[in-house]
């Protein structure tokens, strides 16, 4: 891969990596996977379409990120999830909101006594949900680079996608080394995705990656046999603050 290294350097994306911190109390505003999201009192609980209660699965408080266009630099983001055999993916319309929702709360307040009281724990879930929703872990942040990894659709736009026939019998050993060597696992916001499997989004209609939830052993977050979780927004609807066509994606192994 020597003389590709300035091609490759040229994929460099900045992107925010957020690393799970020890479970404990959190307040309802902090960054966080499970536990109690902030919710102000009048706003609706988010419901699956059969009016089931979602699962709080994270949220992530752009006032605790570093700065990191076209990402807002206030408000909270929300990912509420279902207790289905597909953590409430639509495998046909990843947009379909029907058993996943994205809130995002513009100016949020610090005044519990306008927060709705921390509920109880919705009913027993089983083993269909990739977390523990009762168990909070707070979020750090940092902001990093990458470049392009294999598993990410456009890494092929910029090398093509018979790239790695090039190596003749080596084909296979170049492109196992590679993938691990730059492999871009971890929770994460922007930059580029890792999957297990392949890549939902379409080469002409790019989106961003709006957050990456990686399994992780810390927190006993697994999504199936040791995948990953992935919310993509297009650019537009980003900087419009539009988080109802949010494509939600996870696959495993």
């Amino acid at each position: 891969m020597e003389p590709f290294r300035e091609q490759l350097l040229r994929t460099t994306l900045p992107f925010i990596r957020a690393t799970a911190q020890a479970s404990r109390a959190t307040t309802p505003w902090e960054s966080k996977v499970g536990g109690q999201p902030y919710l102000p009192q009048g706003i609706a609980w988010p419901a699956s379409s059969d009016g089931r209660d979602l699962f709080f699965l994270a949220q992530i408080n752009f006032a605790d990120l570093p700065a990191l266009l076209p990402f807002p630099q206030q408000g909270i983001l929300q990912f509420y999830i279902n207790d289905d055999d597909l953590y409430g993916m639509d495998f046909d319309d990843g947009a379909n909101q029907d058993n996943f929702r994205v809130l995002y709360h513009r100016e949020p307040v610090r005044d519990e006594s306008r927060l709705q009281a921390p509920a109880p724990m919705l009913r027993d879930y089983d083993d269909l949900l990739p977390h523990h929703p009762d168990e909070s872990y707070p979020l750090a942040f940092e902001l990093s680079e990458e470049v392009a990894g294999m598993t990410d659709y456009r890494f092929y736009q910029q090398f093509g996608a018979d790239f790695f026939q090039q190596f003749g019998p080596q084909e296979w050993d170049v492109m196992d080394a590679f993938g691990k060597a730059v492999r871009p696992q971890g929770h994460k916001i922007g930059g580029y995705a890792y999957f297990t499997q392949d890549d939902p989004r379409q080469a002409g209609d790019p989106m961003l990656l709006l957050l990456q939830l990686d399994s992780d052993e810390h927190m006993d977050l697994m999504w199936g046999d040791m995948g990953v979780g992935h919310f993509f927004i297009r650019e537009k609807d980003l900087l419009a603050l539009d988080f109802s066509r949010v494509l939600y994606d996870w696959d495993c192994l």
